[in-house]
């Protein structure tokens, strides 16, 4: 299966723990990836495609996903609003831990690198945007010369298209200055 990814955008977020179960199971991966390396530097995460074709060299990169990841704190309720002085006789404190988040943010080039399987991972991505509950994912890609467009929002798949534009006739614009045939220049 071989396609293209023209453009990409991510704001997904997700739960790590949720991010690793997630291959811990085992999931189909797509053709031509035979697993996924998962590699956590500080607060990066990468996800590296591993090729099932022996003509890909060892030291020819292929795609990773990058993330991010941060702890936020997660509340079991939303924390009840106070009205009035920060001084309460008896404040109630609510559960809540600290959970590492995954996150998946940017434009292609930071989210997905490199170009041998770059497809394929991003199929890879687009499963872990249906897990996600939080955030939006947005391609355009190229499979067999047909464009499709992707839209993942909350991790629910939303309708998308491609919309093919004209760029605007540079000769249509003479305001400016015509720095070929300028007699003040020589």
């Amino acid at each position: 299966m071989s396609g293209r990814v023209y453009r990409l955008h991510s704001t997904l977020e997700l739960p790590l723990e949720d991010l690793q179960d997630h291959f811990a199971s085992d999931p189909e991966l797509p053709e031509g990836v035979e697993d996924v390396d998962i590699t956590r530097r500080n607060n990066t995460l990468i996800l590296k495609a591993v090729s099932d074709d022996e003509s890909i060299g060892k030291y020819t990169p292929t795609a990773q996903l990058k993330a991010s990841v941060s702890e936020t704190r997660v509340y079991e309720e939303e924390p009840p609003r106070t009205g009035g002085g920060w001084m309460q006789e008896e404040e109630e404190e609510i559960p809540s831990e600290l959970v590492e988040f995954a996150c998946f943010k940017g434009d292609r080039e930071t989210v997905l690198q490199n170009t041998a399987l770059q497809y394929q991972m991003f199929l890879v991505l687009r499963e872990i945007a249906l897990l996600s509950e939080k955030g939006t994912l947005t391609a355009i890609t190229e499979v067999d010369e047909e464009l499709h467009a992707h839209r993942i929002v909350e991790g629910e798949e939303r309708p998308a298209s491609v919309e093919v534009v004209e760029t605007p006739n540079r000769d249509a614009e003479k305001g400016g200055v015509e720095w070929r045939d300028n007699k003040f220049i020589s």
